[in-house]
């Protein structure tokens, strides 16, 4: 009888298919305004975890800046990535211009909230916990 090793709470499994896919993605506002503020940001990383579980995505970490957003997410490998993304920056946007729209048409014109760009980066290469600790050190407003 071999020794069964500890499951890694890192991979999963699908019905024909183990995986352990995480990115690093960072949004920001259009023309990169300083329109967060620790309210916001709460409610958008509230919507953003209803998208990502509606996904079947998992947001491990989300935190931000005036001027920008960052999440670490574990997606499987039926999710396109671009089309998370575009999901994320959608509703996150309907919502948030809803929500704050005084405060938001301070910073922002237009129908638009998000840059149209973003970055986003494989989260394997380097340690989880180096990525966790830089999203957690955030110089969050508030």
């Amino acid at each position: 009888m071999s020794p069964r090793r500890e499951p890694n709470p890192d991979i999963r499994r699908g019905r024909s298919v183990v995986y352990t896919l995480q990115a690093h993605l960072v949004f920001v506002p259009k023309y990169r305004r300083g329109v967060f503020t620790d309210e916001i940001l709460t409610r958008c990383e509230e919507i953003m975890r209803q998208v990502c579980a509606k996904a079947n995505v998992e947001l491990r970490e989300f935190n931000g800046e005036r001027d920008h957003v960052h999440l670490l997410i574990h997606y499987p490998p039926q999710v396109k990535l671009s089309t998370l993304v575009g999901s994320l920056k959608g509703v996150s946007a309907h919502y948030l211009r809803k929500e704050y729209a005084d405060h938001i048409k301070r910073y922002l014109w237009g129908e638009h909230f998000w840059s149209p760009s973003y970055f986003a980066a494989s989260a394997g290469g380097a340690p989880l916990a180096l990525v966790k600790e830089y999203i957690e050190n955030q110089k969050r407003p508030g």
